[in-house]
């Protein structure tokens, strides 16, 4: 077994593979491959012979650390094996986790064209060496293509638009063919100085730097105290087999200058508007929905859910005050509190977008309110949500 260990190792050095990957492929470590190599001898008096490994190749240097994005040296060594064993490139891709366009180039990018297969230990080596840096930017590299694109943001272009029509002038030149990422790096890198100005000109963000980008599990926070989504909201809140779970959010008027609250009982339909006339910031929000809610009876205050508004970082308080867990929707995701939405749009009967709604007071408010919950509802049995909250509270 030591032996044919020893033969895989050189194989595999001969091949490309640097030290350290052959050793962990083989199954030792970077010491025994040492040995290996030159023959030392070692601390239990057991001279190793040297092998026919080519000492120090070219080119031959430490495991570099890569983005898990890329293919690494196992799954090359499973797409030769699977290749020979006559599977598709779909199967290869579902078993290896990737997108069956991935598989695809790296078959057709890595093959070898002396032999016309594919060689996981010459992929590895050509992958890596692609990976040298530095080397001169493809934009600067290729003549005429820098001023293309210049000229293509000087006409109000975007680098989409560059990237696509660089395709259909230069359909044959396939060194004129880049991607958007490539053109907004080499934008952003040269945006410098005076430089700075032509950019914030030419692009229509307007933005002469990158704006970071997160992955969804690198959001950040949207409040300082955690929120509870709604994914954690309980199962008997989505069939409304239970009352007391309110939906909440904010009509704004003219320019976002004011707003009227909204709470809406799932259950019954039961809308409550909050009277704002001293801005609807987080204090002012909070302050409004505890004062509205806290005389309500137990029965009725289980959860209320919103969206990631700022008007209710302070949820905190909300929770605590009345002993109702509050849950905060996903990001861009009105129909999670569908109830809700629809009794704005019959608010906006009342309240006209555009419209100043400062102005209404907590009297005209409880009017609205009174009139919408007496209503009768298609979704009650023509009942009315006045009536099926009353009925809700003599029951308990």
């Amino acid at each position: 077994m030591c032996e044919a260990r020893r033969e895989r190792y050189v194989e595999l050095i001969r091949d490309g593979m640097n030290y350290t990957q052959a050793a962990k492929a083989v199954g030792v470590s970077k010491r025994t491959g040492k040995v290996w190599r030159n023959g030392r001898t070692r601390s239990t008096g057991r001279n190793e012979k040297p092998s026919v490994t080519v000492w120090y190749r070219p080119g031959m240097d430490e495991t570099k650390k890569i983005s898990p994005r890329f293919l690494d040296l196992e799954s090359r060594l499973h797409i030769a094996d699977w290749l020979r064993a006559g599977w598709s490139i779909r199967r290869i891709a579902s078993r290896l986790g990737r997108a069956a366009s991935s598989v695809s180039r790296e078959i057709a990018r890595n093959t070898n064209p002396d032999t016309g297969l594919y060689e996981p230990n010459r992929a590895q080596r050509v992958s890596m060496g692609r990976l040298a840096r530095p080397k001169a930017a493809k934009v600067r590299s290729v003549p005429g293509l820098l001023d293309y694109i210049r000229d293509g943001l000087k006409r109000h272009w975007s680098p989409e638009q560059i990237a696509g029509r660089l395709r259909e002038d230069f359909p044959d030149n396939e060194d004129m063919h880049i991607c958007t990422e490539t053109i907004y790096q080499a934008v952003y890198v040269q945006a410098k100085g005076e430089l700075r100005k032509e950019v914030s000109k030419a692009l229509r963000s307007g933005r002469t730097a990158r704006r970071p980008k997160t992955g969804v599990n690198e959001r950040r926070p949207r409040f300082r105290e955690p929120m509870v989504m709604i994914s954690q909201r309980p199962s008997e809140v989505e069939d409304r087999a239970v009352p007391g779970h309110w939906e909440g959010d904010l009509i704004c008027g003219t320019a976002n200058r004011s707003a009227i609250g909204t709470l809406v009982e799932r259950a019954t339909r039961f809308t409550i508007l909050l009277h704002l006339p001293d801005g609807h910031d987080a204090e002012h929000v909070q302050q409004a929905v505890i004062d509205r809610m806290r005389d309500l009876p137990e029965l009725l205050r289980n959860s209320l859910t919103w969206d990631q508004g700022s008007e209710l970082a302070l949820h905190k308080r909300i929770s605590t005050a009345l002993d109702m867990q509050v849950y905060f929707c996903d990001p861009h995701s009105p129909w999670q509190r569908g109830t809700n939405e629809n009794t704005n749009g019959l608010l906006r009967q009342y309240f006209p977008k555009g419209t100043d709604l400062g102005g209404y007071s907590q009297e005209y408010l409880d009017a609205v309110a009174e009139e919408l919950n007496d209503r009768p509802r298609k979704t009650l049995g023509f009942r009315k949500p006045s009536e099926a909250i009353l009925d809700l509270i003599n029951a308990s």
